[in-house]
């Protein structure tokens, strides 16, 4: 391939026909997105069978495609026939690009790409699909090194918008600019990648699903309040558990090898589980079975099965809750004082001062009128949810209440020193509860009288729009004390996760290393912010890239959280990115600062 013809797109060659090793699930949607975009594809596969399903699975895509006004009728005649399928590697011949999606095997892969160095022409451009093997062992080992780039789409093909352009040092620049060129034309957004293990959407994504993992088979919290979490919380289109159940256990635990022998990281190490259900067999979805049952082997259906979580708790009788205290004048306790006092609590929000309780409540009553202009609360509930709330300006005013909620400083000492005032002033039998989100619940409780009345639930900001709450019990803590604060979250409309009392609970343990690591991905120049953060949202469906979460959750907050997991759980790979330290010691702290990993613009 001519390296001149790298910077001018009008000199480089259009991979007009293209070839497709393995017609699955991406190699066949791969095929639809080429043929919809006017490329004609050679479909190879060794099974007649599978050859048929991509038949069948691009007539009903092109159907569709007619329905929705995509195409004409013309068009999607004009599709098909730009389709063929053989299951010779000969036929990729006149490929001008060949992409094989075989599986993770590199044995497997090696065959292919020796096979085809006899078959393609020598300016032809070949793509493995790889996400977890080494493209530059593929490239040293064929024929011509220098057109061999991974090229990685992402599941579904049709619908996802990311597409990995790796590249190594053997490749030619010409050979990624012109694949480049076709992601665009595709519709797809190119993110270029160097040659390491998971690149860069897979390579954040896979040890997040490998700490779920490991959280699950530990017991620390069941599949679905794990994947609930995980959603509800953080706004993901599907929970971890889920995703390597549709990714494919034994996929996920190759991708998760290969990681691992590149980085060291324990935390890229496979959990056991994950070696376990593929050895029984139990792959996900594929399989009809993982870390859930389905309703046949390929379906997307869920079924009840042995492995329900226990409804013990569910069953033990809770405490009778009328009226709620909530301690704090910030934005978390006055949306927890609208959300007890909109489901018909009698509310008390204590601050330090009347001034602050009555300012706190004046916050409130503005949020309601924005709801109430919205058409999302009438006038009238907006009366009674402030005629609901009490604004006191000391800790005494909670003497009766059945349930006080803290939502002060995220510091130990100053928990620790309310709960002892909460101690004393709250009468025998109210739950006390504390919304940290790192903390130890425990330490709180110790400084209580009354331990076993002690609970955390971690409510997520802005509490009136936030469905999650993690319920979170410690070794002391009464069974009818947690029953209690699950029926308080039904009552407010909010989905309960159940969680032990260790640090970062479920969501911020499986968050925040993610977050880490895509500092780290930054620190080493693997990426770019823009690529990590167009990855994420592209190839995972996450609602924001990691470091615009980073920058609205605050460098300071996401620091600080990173310490207390490291602490806690001694794992070298959680320690803190040294550019995220950096960063908070330079007062960039995010857009509470107007700069963080990018600048912002002051109001």
């Amino acid at each position: 391939m001519d390296r001149s013809s790298t910077s001018d797109p009008s000199t480089r060659p259009r991979l007009q026909t293209v070839a497709v090793i393995g017609l699955g699930t991406m190699g066949t949607g791969i095929a639809e997105v080429l043929v919809l975009a006017g490329r004609d594809v050679i479909g190879i596969d060794i099974s007649d069978a599978a050859a048929l399903r991509a038949g069948a699975a691009l007539e009903a895509a092109t159907a569709r495609a007619v329905e929705r006004g995509r195409i004409t009728e013309a068009g999607r005649r004009a599709a098909l026939a730009r389709f063929r399928t053989s299951g010779d590697l000969a036929a990729a011949a006149p490929a001008d690009l060949v992409i094989e999606v075989v599986p993770e095997d590199y044995a497997l892969k090696h065959e292919v790409f020796t096979a085809l160095d006899a078959v393609v022409r020598p300016d032809a451009v070949l793509a493995t699909g790889t996400n977890a093997l080494s493209v530059t062992r593929l490239a040293a080992d064929s024929a011509h090194p220098e057109r061999v780039l991974g090229l990685h789409f992402f599941n579904p093909a049709p619908a996802m918008k990311l597409v990995e352009v790796v590249s190594c040092v053997l490749t030619d620049p010409a050979a990624v600019a012109a694949v480049t060129d076709l992601a665009h034309e595709l519709g797809k957004e190119p993110v270029t990648a160097g040659d390491r293990p998971g690149f860069v959407a897979d390579g954040l994504l896979f040890g997040y699903l490998n700490q779920a993992a490991a959280m699950y088979e530990s017991r620390y919290a069941t599949r679905e309040d794990i994947d609930a979490a995980m959603r509800l919380g953080c706004g993901l289109p599907m929970g971890p558990l889920a995703l390597l159940d549709m990714i494919g256990v034994d996929t996920a635990r190759t991708v998760l090898e290969a990681m691992y022998a590149a980085s060291g990281d324990r935390l890229h190490a496979p959990a056991p589980v994950l070696g376990q259900l593929a050895a029984a067999g139990l792959t996900g979805r594929k399989a009809g079975r993982g870390f859930y049952t389905y309703e046949a082997p390929g379906s997307p259906v869920v079924v009840p099965d042995a492995l329900t979580p226990d409804a013990a708790a569910a069953a033990t009788g809770g405490r009778e809750v009328r009226s709620v205290g909530v301690v704090g004048s910030g934005t978390m306790a006055g949306g927890m004082a609208e959300v007890f006092a909109k489901a018909g609590y009698a509310v008390v929000l204590a601050a330090r001062s009347p001034e602050k309780a009555e300012a706190a409540k004046g916050r409130i009553a503005k949020s309601l009128d924005r709801s109430v202009a919205r058409g999302r609360l009438t006038v009238e509930q907006r009366e009674a949810t402030l005629a609901a709330i009490t604004p006191a300006g000391s800790l005494e005013a909670l003497a009766g209440v059945d349930l006080a909620v803290e939502a002060v400083a995220e510091d130990l000492e100053v928990k620790r020193r309310l709960f002892a005032d909460l101690d004393k002033v709250c009468r025998p039998g109210a739950v006390l509860a504390t919304t940290t989100s790192s903390l130890p619940v425990i330490a709180c409780a110790r400084a209580t009288s009354r331990p076993q009345d002690v609970i955390g639930m971690h409510f997520f900001n802005p509490a009136p729009a936030m469905k999650l709450v993690e319920v979170v019990r410690t070794v002391l803590t009464a069974p009818d004390v947690h029953a209690t604060a699950r029926a308080v979250c039904a009552k407010v409309r909010k989905h309960p996760v159940d969680c032990g009392d260790r640090a970062g609970f479920i969501v911020n343990a499986l968050l925040f290393p993610y977050l880490n690591n895509a500092v780290k991905m930054v620190q080493e120049h693997y990426a770019s912010l823009d690529d990590i953060d167009a990855a994420m949202k592209l190839g995972g469906g996450y609602p924001m890239g990691p470091f615009e979460l980073l920058d609205v959750v605050g460098l300071d907050v996401s620091l600080a959280i990173e310490k207390v997991l490291h602490r806690e759980f001694r794992e070298p790979g959680l320690a803190p990115a040294p550019l995220l330290e950096h960063l908070v010691a330079a007062g960039c702290l995010g857009r509470k600062t107007g700069r963080g990993f990018r600048e912002y613009a002051k109001a």
